[in-house]
Parts: C-alpha cells; sequence; structure tokens
C-alpha cells in the first residue's frame, strides 16, 4: 500500500524528530477520518492520504535556508523535496503534481477549491490547535472563516466542546 511506504518514508526523512513525526500521522488520521466521513472517490482521498503525510516536508529545508519554518518557506520548499520522495517511491506524475499542489497551498486559507486541500487545512488545524493549546475564541474564528466541511466542522465541535 503506497501510503504506508510514504508514513515509512516520512518517517526516515524526520527520524529522531518525534514531534513532527508525530503531528504528521495526526494530520493523516484526523484527514483520513473527515475524507471518509465526506464520501470522497478513492482517488482524492489517495492524495489526501499522502498529502496529510507529507504536508510539512519542506520544514527541514525552510529552517536550513531560512532559519525558520513558517507556512510561507514550507509551501515553497515542501513541493521540490516531495516530489523527489514521491518519483522514488514510484507515485505517478499526476498523484505527483495534485500531491504538490496541496502542499504548496496548505498554509493558503483564502479561495480553497480542492477537496483534499480543504479537509488537509482541516485537519492540520484540528491538530495545531490542541498542539499550540489555541484558546476556545481562536479555535472558533478559524472553524468559522475556513472549515467548509460538515465532518471537519462537527469533529472540531467535538474535539474542543465548541
Amino acid at each position: 500500500m503506497m501510503t504506508q511506504k510514504v508514513a515509512s518514508a516520512m518517517i526516515r526523512y524526520f527520524e529522531g524528530d518525534m514531534r513532527r513525526i508525530q503531528h504528521f500521522l495526526k494530520v493523516f488520521a484526523y484527514a483520513r477520518l473527515i475524507g471518509m466521513a465526506e464520501n470522497l472517490d478513492s482517488d482524492t482521498q489517495n492524495i489526501l492520504d499522502i498529502a496529510a503525510l507529507t504536508h510539512d516536508i519542506g520544514i527541514k529545508n525552510s529552517e536550513m535556508k531560512y532559519n525558520d519554518c513558517s507556512g510561507y518557506h514550507q509551501q515553497i520548499e515542501g513541493p521540490p523535496e516531495a516530489h523527489n520522495m514521491l518519483e522514488s517511491l514510484g507515485l505517478s506524475l499526476k498523484e505527483i503534481d495534485r500531491v504538490c499542489f496541496v502542499i504548496a497551498h496548505h498554509h493558503t486559507y483564502t479561495e480553497v477549491e480542492d477537496e483534499a486541500l480543504q479537509i488537509l487545512l482541516e485537519a492540520d488545524f484540528l491538530v495545531n490547535a490542541q498542539e499550540d493549546q489555541l484558546a476556545a475564541q481562536a479555535i472558533r474564528s478559524f472553524r468559522d472563516k475556513v472549515f467548509r466541511t460538515p465532518s471537519g466542522v462537527s469533529l472540531l465541535n467535538t474535539l474542543f466542546e465548541l
């Protein structure tokens, strides 16, 4: 299964960095849960799964090149790194291009037209809100501005008792 190969490759990529490994695994779990609840077609679910696992792949190069891991720099550095990894794992160019599109936009919250990207934004926020211990008002605000899937909204409301 390709998701297992990608997950293993990402664990090796972030070897020793438990925080980052646990982050992408949690994002993957929430993205998969939301995608399945939203009845994504199998191709879109596959793209979502792979994008969720690789969405933060640009962090290492961002830290080396810019001495930060801002979302802006991740969106620049992530796609080339993901492309190389996914190509080596045997994904098709069409799949790689879609995953790289999602990675290149996973910190852009306006005018989201792509289902996989929307769900990744929601799943990543669920994890970040907990990891960063965001206040309830900040969580509500983000929900109201960014969340679009009924499953994502319901999950967020349940997790954070909103």
